[in-house]
């Protein structure tokens, strides 16, 4: 189970590390280890007391399992920025889950990023570009825009879980990423912890979970998944890509 830590559990020292003192930053081996049995919601709480708001974002993609973290995020301060990547590609039916979700939850500060549209005309002048090198796609349509987007910011927050297993088997609660912080709140829970923080609160489904999508991403590149696949086999069904690249190690 989850445990709180002493509301006086001492902070790590900003210089514990040579990232920590050449960024400023927490370190965050030290984080990790303080919040490493902490619960979800305090997780989100020290990142917003030791980062601050105007230097911490929440990532996004408004999927299947996305409601949860919004709802800590929203009981901690709705007005933490909460940063959507959108390819171009995504569902009608995200955009509306993203709608409803925000409505509901209070959320004060929603974004929505595009890709750069004269690199979509020198790079994917035809928008087929995921159908020929998925990996490009992403970095054009998703990893870059974001990697923009989270310059200013001195950490970020997403929705990982270890038990999406792949790469994110053993992911830690903080981790270092580049120039940056970031935390994982949800990396221990499991799938019925997810669906008991939204359904506690009374969110929506994403509207395409009841038709067998168990994780959502762009139209041309994600599937139903078949019973007894993993959740995310829907993802570039096909190919070996598994992730997005927007958390590849920096």
């Amino acid at each position: 189970m989850f445990r709180t830590a002493p509301e006086d559990a001492p902070i790590p020292s900003r210089a514990l590390s040579e990232e920590a003192a050449r960024t400023g930053l927490p370190d965050a081996a030290s984080l990790d280890r303080l919040l490493a049995d902490a619960a979800p919601v305090q997780i989100v709480r020290v990142a917003r007391e030791v980062i601050g708001r105007e230097h911490l974002a929440v990532v996004s993609s408004f999927g299947t399992e996305s409601a949860a973290l919004l709802k800590l995020v929203s009981e901690v301060d709705p007005a933490i920025p909460v940063l959507l990547v959108d390819t171009g590609w995504l569902f009608p039916e995200t955009l509306a889950h993203r709608d409803a979700l925000v409505a509901m939850l209070g959320l004060t500060d929603v974004r929505s990023i595009a890709p750069d549209p004269n690199k979509l005309e020198q790079r994917d002048p035809y928008a087929d570009l995921w159908s020929t090198n998925p990996d490009a796609c992403c970095a054009l349509r998703k990893v870059e825009p974001l990697a923009d987007t989270l310059a200013p910011f001195a950490a970020w927050l997403n929705g990982r879980k270890r038990y999406q297993g792949g790469q994110r088997t053993h992911i830690p609660v903080v981790e270092q990423d580049g120039a940056r912080l970031k935390f994982n709140p949800l990396a221990r829970v499991s799938l019925a912890d997810v669906a008991a923080i939204a359904k506690s609160a009374g969110l929506p489904p994403h509207p395409l979970a009841k038709f067998g999508f168990t994780s959502v991403g762009c139209m041309p590149c994600t599937r139903r998944t078949l019973v007894g696949e993993d959740m995310r086999a829907g993802r570039w069904s096909g190919t070996s890509k598994t992730e997005c690249g927007i958390h590849a190690v920096r």
